[in-house]
């Protein structure tokens, strides 16, 4: 995931009426002057604006990052206090009341300057709740991330990480130890829930100030997303993927009982080799492991990016890669320094597909950052949007588990490429049908969560399971197993991004396949040394960060809106 940045809205461009009555070129004239007078003013504003803004954004970021890699809680601290002092800012009511003065002026005429005050202020709106508020919100989640970071599932004597807990998942057939395990790691919910849920209250009330529904609602309204619009899209990937999910899994459970020596319909949450269920179990004939198990994971993605002319050895050197106590279990990138690209990324990794898809996955997001259009004003140096960074992060992901890549870039023989090709292949795609239920639950989730978080959630999160991933609910459970998700304390309302992301990876990925590659009917394309796929996504994605709308953005690269035909082409039909 890469850290959130400011939120946008769509840019609307404001035609300035001139009323011709005898007065014309004069009229015209004196337009003009009044536009090069306020865009002078705006320019001088957004400049004095800024000197406050970077220095306390970078000085937030880094000490985010030095807090996950830490972990102490002197970090952790230092981390709050600049993300509320960035908030103070944020909120400032003067600020806020100049930027909408230069916004209904309906006087900023150059395309970037209008760009970058829309952005302004939609996020200074966002922010136009009552400080202590909005530091009461940055200290409550600083502190559940904290409890994340630091837990722990104690299985036995024995502590485990999020990583251990994965492995064992993934390896034991023991039925009652993967229930513990499972179980262990499930009593971080317990330890967070009823803090995650007086969050999600005070989002809310924060939404309803600024003349939203919910949280949930305000989320998506000021990222450009129509929630109705992502709604129905989620619906119509329901349909697209339901059936052939139901087969896939009724492949899986077979496949998956007979390993563990139950019946099918014994299977229950555990069996399913991850902690939710949101990653493919391993049921075709292929341990993709064992390719990885003597690679050094850093120096292959160094090595690849480097073939597309997108070296990523300055940033690497910057970032923190391997496993540390008290340090954050997941992975991420951030951007500390846009106008110095001062960007990094956390890792914990392991010598594993896993961990490839991930290395391929961060850097991904890292070079998004890198390449962005040095002369975009600050504000507007940051991709389209979230998902979009999602996509390239998902595109290059996608590779780790890519025989024709695993043979170009860490050697396997032609006859093992061809031994493994169809069960990669099935296994891409059951990723893929896989992960699709999984965010339908995590959007509906935190949708209904926002609409009415008084409701039971224990029982809201295990009904969508129930009907989205068709697991069985443990008899009897009645546990907030949804507050072990972090994302639903840390990333609000952001998870249905991934899925979007899934979409314009394929998209992209046939463009590329398409525009730049050419590749000839049935042609299986390699991205491996190929600068001109770097410099495609570099000139028509990377570069203009968020000068234009995400969609603009996108039928610009692609030729097309974003759409799911392309994800359905490649994983579906």
């Amino acid at each position: 995931m890469i850290m959130k940045r400011s939120m946008l809205l769509i840019f609307s461009i404001f035609i300035i009426v001139v009323l011709i009555s005898g007065c014309g070129k004069q009229g015209e004239t004196a337009n003009m002057e009044e536009v090069k007078k306020m865009e002078a003013e705006y320019s001088k504003f957004i400049d004095s604006l800024l000197k406050v803004v970077k220095p306390t954004y970078k000085n937030m970021s880094l000490a985010y990052f030095e807090a996950s890699v830490s972990g102490e809680p002197a970090d952790w601290d230092k981390s709050a206090k600049y993300e509320m002092e960035l908030n103070s800012i944020l909120s400032n009511k003067e600020n806020f009341a100049k930027i909408k003065k230069f916004k209904e002026s309906g006087l900023i005429q150059d395309e970037l300057k209008a760009r970058e005050l829309q952005v302004t202020y939609n996020t200074l709106l966002g922010m136009q709740i009552d400080t202590s508020k909005l530091n009461a919100m940055t200290k409550l989640q600083t502190e559940i991330a904290q409890k994340y970071n630091n837990f722990r599932a104690k299985v036995g004597k024995k502590e485990m990480t999020d990583n251990d807990v994965e492995d064992a998942l993934k390896t034991s057939k023991d039925s009652k130890f993967l229930e513990q395990v499972w179980t262990e790691q499930k009593k971080i919910g317990p330890i967070v829930a009823q803090d995650i849920i007086r969050l999600v209250k005070m989002r809310n009330d924060a939404a309803k100030e600024l003349g939203f529904k919910n949280y949930h609602e305000m989320s998506l309204r000021l990222s450009e997303q129509n929630p109705d619009d992502i709604s129905k899209l989620f619906d119509e990937l329901d349909v697209l993927t339901k059936d052939a999910f139901k087969q896939e899994k009724q492949k899986m459970d077979l496949i998956l009982a007979v390993g563990c020596n139950i019946k099918p319909e014994d299977l229950m949450p555990w069996h399913y080799q991850n902690r939710f269920f949101q990653e493919a179990p391993k049921i075709y004939d292929v341990d993709l492991d064992t390719y990885y198990t003597n690679i050094d994971i850093a120096k292959t993605g160094q090595e690849f990016y480097q073939g597309l002319n997108l070296p990523i050895n300055d940033m690497a050197a910057k970032s923190d890669l391997y496993e540390k106590p008290k340090k954050n279990q997941h992975a991420y990138c951030i951007d500390i320094d846009r106008d110095a690209k001062d960007i990094r990324v956390l890792c914990n990794i392991k010598p594993n597909s896993r961990w490839m898809e991930t290395m391929l996955h961060e850097f991904g997001h890292a070079l998004y950052e890198k390449y962005l259009d040095n002369n975009l004003p600050w504000i507007i140096k940051q991709p389209a949007h979230t998902f979009t960074t999602e996509a390239i992060a998902m595109m290059f992901g996608r590779l780790a588990t890519d025989p024709q890549w695993m043979q170009e870039v860490i050697k396997i023989n032609p006859e093992e490429k061809t031994k493994i090709a169809d069960a990669c292949f099935k296994t891409l795609r059951l990723q893929q049908l896989v992960f699709s239920r999984w965010s339908q639950v995590m959007y509906r989730f935190e949708k209904s969560m926002y609409e009415n978080p008084d409701q039971d959630l224990n029982k809201l999160w295990w009904d969508l399971v129930e009907k989205y991933q068709m697991l069985k609910k443990p008899a009897d459970r009645n546990q907030p197993d949804w507050a072990s998700k972090i994302h639903i304390a840390t990333s609000p309302c952001y998870y249905h991004n991934y899925h979007l992301g899934e979409l314009l990876a394929s998209q992209l990925y046939y463009t590329i396949e398409n525009k730049v590659l050419k590749a000839k009917d049935n042609e299986k394309i390699s991205f491996v040394g190929k600068p001109d796929v770097g410099k495609f996504l570099v000139d028509n994605v990377f570069k203009p960060g968020s000068r234009y709308p995400w969609n603009t953005m996108i039928e610009k690269a692609t030729g097309e809106k974003l759409t799911a035909n392309y994800y359905a082409k490649q994983f579906v039909k």
